[in-house]
């Protein structure tokens, strides 16, 4: 059996399609993702109380080239402000049930 070949074509990697998301080989926002998912787990996986997380998991991943830059408005966080004190102590919400 032989193998064709047809020609040296020069692969350039591009950026993911929105929704596409390769992994974080380097674990460059694995402290946000934990934050988000320590989020998720105390509020019974109600995401949106954990908006704040999730966008800043979001803005790692966009600042570490793991995804596509987005406006922050195009992906629903407009009503939030740019960014959270460091000396603001992290609090969890609780579902009003």
């Amino acid at each position: 059996m032989s193998t064709m070949v047809f020609g040296a074509k020069s692969f350039k990697p591009r950026a993911p399609d929105k929704g596409a998301f390769p992994l974080d080989h380097f674990g460059e926002c694995t402290l946000f993702k934990e934050k988000f998912m320590k989020c998720l787990q105390a509020n019974n996986f109600e995401n949106g109380l954990c908006r704040q997380e999730s966008k800043e998991y979001l803005e790692c991943r966009m600042e570490k080239e793991l995804m596509a830059k987005e406006p922050l408005e195009k992906l629903g966080f407009k009503d939030l402000k740019e960014e959270k004190p460091e000396d603001q102590p992290e609090t969890v919400r609780q579902n009003p049930s």
